[in-house]
């Protein structure tokens, strides 16, 4: 008997082109693919009624996995998402949920198709569960997929999948991210796709061994039934859908959707002009006690109908937890063509993908190899690639004017994350991250404001939680849940707000929690501006130790903000494992959105605005968009002293000119005061 162990190379996966796909798979003969062969021409209204049956399959699955999971992070964050793919595992259609794991399913389900189809084989009623970034379903090992075949006959018609975040699944430090990792072997364990439902039978002794692993098993398995539930009840309607209309019918429509996908996004980008656009982004810490500054390089090219994304320049892969797989890399590309260059496209992702090609170095930062620690990589270097692409696509799509409507500039640029464990009022153990910025400012637009607090690009259907609803399942108290002045990117339109929350512990049985922070923009800011936008604000979290808040809520008052509160402030740094204890109070602040042109050239009437309504503060109205608020309104905005606004913002471009305006010195005296 020969025994071969698998090497690290066999599970840097790659997604290969269908053709070549299809031919190794046929090759092998391990499992019959559908016939690639179109039928015939399905009749326009045929089409539409079976595309939109799939759309909805698709958004029924997803709200399947809401109602039965049990966990905050997906019940009222929407960090999930579920795709009905194609025999190869090319993406029909995606869900409107968590768009980053959009770019990863295709990954797992060839890989799957590559390596498992022999032994243990794909069958009918078979389920497969990953946690493996380098082999794809997710971005990290807390997104946990599990993919179902799905069969016509003798024939792999399909597939369905559904990811979702996971609380907990092991490691060192609670929540399974690890300030202090320096590779993988501290953080959760990576799973290669393993069959967790055989010929429609759970398999017990593997979801044990997934389950053992986290600290918050009960939670998970309830994830795990749900993800299983969500699969079932597609393969159901796709089951009525194919003996309803007939399998050549549906695999048409299928096959129709991708290549009419990829033909919309090549006609909507031969109307930009030919050219590249370089950038970069730079997170700030890779782990605890680390001061580097770590770069993302990018220089996008678009030719004719196609796009090039090269990160070469990138920096090398860190000892610590911020680097993303090559999955990661597509994660941080894929909501940006999906939100900015196909918003009027139905979402076909597997005609999209054809329409671009990836450069990128093995070995660095947002294509990180085994065993690299990945455990922050979505909110780490994937979301740091959805920045820097964001910004070179938005910026082509600036050049072109029947698209420029479409423009936007980067959005919440950095995830802030409090993850807080410990025992709940109820006297069971939790682990939980705090979901509240999910509440980011969005990026102005060409001819309008972002949205304040209005949530991430790459989650259209993304949601902030109730903060009574954190209240029910968490030992914690809310101080205040608010939108924050100047959070959002300066501009001719302004870039949306963040927010800030700020809350204690409360009716806790153990009178403390372990706190895990990690952010990122704290040195730089993340969200960008184009076209002489401002970014917007960084990340700021503040620690207060030993206050007196339990005394001035027995005192009937409500802390309006930090400076209502004594006690030792400690400003958090990027990366911090450290606890919470019974009087101290938690502040976290979150980012906006990048603005869009010249501050100065913003209507002063509209800045006014946004200091009445608490958006911009004064300061920030007279020094980054030279508005003179007249003297009779305050500090509170109302009118605008014209004149004076008109002398501030001319003396304004002098000085970055490097040309001081002698004549106003008297008067920018006085405005400064």
């Amino acid at each position: 008997m020969t025994i071969q162990i698998a090497s690290s190379e066999k599970f840097a996966n790659r997604s290969l082109p269908a053709a070549e796909l299809r031919g190794r798979i046929e090759q092998a003969g391990h499992v019959r693919l559908t016939s690639h062969v179109r039928r015939g021409e399905v009749d326009a209204l045929t089409y539409e009624v079976v595309r939109y049956r799939l759309a909805t399959l698709t958004h029924e699955a997803g709200e399947a996995i809401k109602r039965m999971s049990g966990s905050v992070i997906v019940t009222d964050c929407n960090d999930f998402d579920f795709s009905i793919m194609n025999e190869l595992g090319e993406q029909v259609q995606v869900g409107l949920f968590n768009t980053q794991l959009v770019a990863t399913m295709d990954m797992a389900v060839q890989w799957t198709l590559l390596n498992r189809a022999a032994n243990p084989g794909i069958g009918r009623g078979d389920m497969f569960l990953c946690n493996d970034p380098w082999i794809g379903g997710g971005l990290h090992q807390n997104d946990v997929s599990v993919f179902a075949p799905f069969f016509v006959g003798d024939e792999l018609f399909g597939w369905t999948c559904a990811v979702a975040h996971q609380a907990d699944l092991g490691g060192i430090a609670p929540g399974s991210r690890s300030v202090h990792a320096r590779d993988v072997f501290a953080e959760s364990l990576p799973t290669p796709p393993v069959k967790i439902v055989e010929a429609g039978r759970s398999r017990a002794d593997i979801e044990d061994v997934y389950l053992r692993r986290s600290r918050v098993p009960d939670l998970v398995a309830l994830d795990l039934r749900a993800k299983v539930g969500a699969n079932k009840i597609a393969q159901e309607g796709l089951d009525r859908l194919v003996k309803r209309y007939g399998a050549d019918v549906v695999k048409d429509v299928m096959r129709r959707m991708i290549d009419d996908a990829e033909a919309r996004l090549r006609a909507k980008l031969r109307q930009i002009p030919d050219g590249s656009v370089s950038s970069a982004t730079f997170q700030d810490s890779a782990r605890e006690g680390d001061d580097g500054v770590y770069k993302i390089a990018l220089t996008l090219t678009k030719r004719d109908d196609h796009l090039t994304f090269d990160f070469t320049g990138t920096d090398p892969q860190v000892e610590g937890f911020i680097n993303c797989t090559y999955a990661g890399l597509r994660g941080g590309i894929m909501p940006a063509l999906l939100t900015l260059l196909c918003g009027d496209i139905p979402w076909a992702a597997g005609g999209f993908v054809r329409c671009i090609n990836v450069i990128s170095e093995p070995g660095s930062v947002n294509d990180a190899t085994f065993p690299a620690s990945v455990g922050k990589a979505s909110v780490g270097s994937a979301w740091a690639t959805h920045n820097v692409v964001s910004e070179c696509v938005a910026t082509l799509i600036d050049s072109s004017a029947p698209l420029r409507p479409r423009v936007m500039s980067v959005c919440m640029g950095t995830w802030d994350s409090a993850v807080l464990s410990g025992v709940d009022q109820r006297g069971h153990r939790y682990v939980t991250s705090i979901g509240d910025p999910m509440a980011g400012g969005m990026g102005a637009r060409t001819e309008s404001d972002g949205v304040d607090t209005g949530g991430l690009a790459f989650m259209p259907m993304g949601r902030i939680a109730d903060a009574e609803m954190n209240e029910f399942n968490f030992p914690v108290l809310y101080l205040w849940r608010r939108e924050e002045p100047d959070s959002g990117g300066p501009g001719r339109q302004r870039g949306g707000v963040g927010g800030s929350s700020c809350f204690v512990l409360h009716d806790a049985p153990e009178r403390g929690a372990s706190l895990l922070t990690t952010g990122g923009g704290k040195a730089v800011p993340q969200a960008v501006g184009l076209a002489g936008g401002l970014p917007a604000s960084t990340q700021h979290d503040v620690l207060v130790r030993g206050s007196d808040v339990r005394q001035v809520l027995a005192g009937g008052a409500l802390p309006a903000s930090l400076d209502d509160l004594h006690g030792e402030r400690e400003l958090m740094p990027a990366h911090l494992a450290t606890s919470l204890a019974w009087d101290d109070v938690y502040y976290m602040h979150w980012t906006g959105g990048g603005g869009y042109g010249d501050p100065l050239a913003r209507d002063p009437h509209a800045v006014a605005a946004d200091v009445a309504a608490g958006l911009v503060t004064p300061h920030a109205a007279r020094d980054v968009y030279g508005t003179v608020l007249d003297s009779g309104s305050g500090d509170d905005g109302g009118g605008v002293d014209v004149d004076r606004t008109a002398r501030r913002r001319e003396t304004l471009r002098r000085a970055r000119a490097g040309r001081p305006d002698t004549t106003e010195q008297g008067a920018v005296a006085h405005e400064g005061r």
